[in-house]
């Protein structure tokens, strides 16, 4: 099983607000959540699990002040498959 970032919508515009790397998300969540889920599929096809990580805003913060990294797209994808 892999675990693949969710975010709410309602938490798109602050997520873009916090990351170290914004110009490589898309600008809208409408648009992320089409990139989302292509990829999704795309596992499903090749039989692997998704799990569905909803990724709470105040939580990746913490995460990323604890360890000393940057927000950016390696984090977030560590912040995801921590066990």
């Amino acid at each position: 099983m892999i675990s693949i970032a969710w975010y709410n919508k309602k938490d798109w515009l602050r997520l873009l607000e916090i990351i170290d790397d914004k110009e490589s998300m898309p600008e809208t969540w409408e648009e992320w959540h089409s990139s989302y889920l292509k990829v999704k599929m795309e596992l499903i096809s090749h039989g692997i699990s998704v799990n569905d990580f909803v990724v709470d805003i105040d939580d990746l913060i913490s995460y990323c002040v604890r360890l000393g990294i940057k927000n950016d797209g390696k984090a977030r994808s560590q912040f995801v498959s921590r066990p």
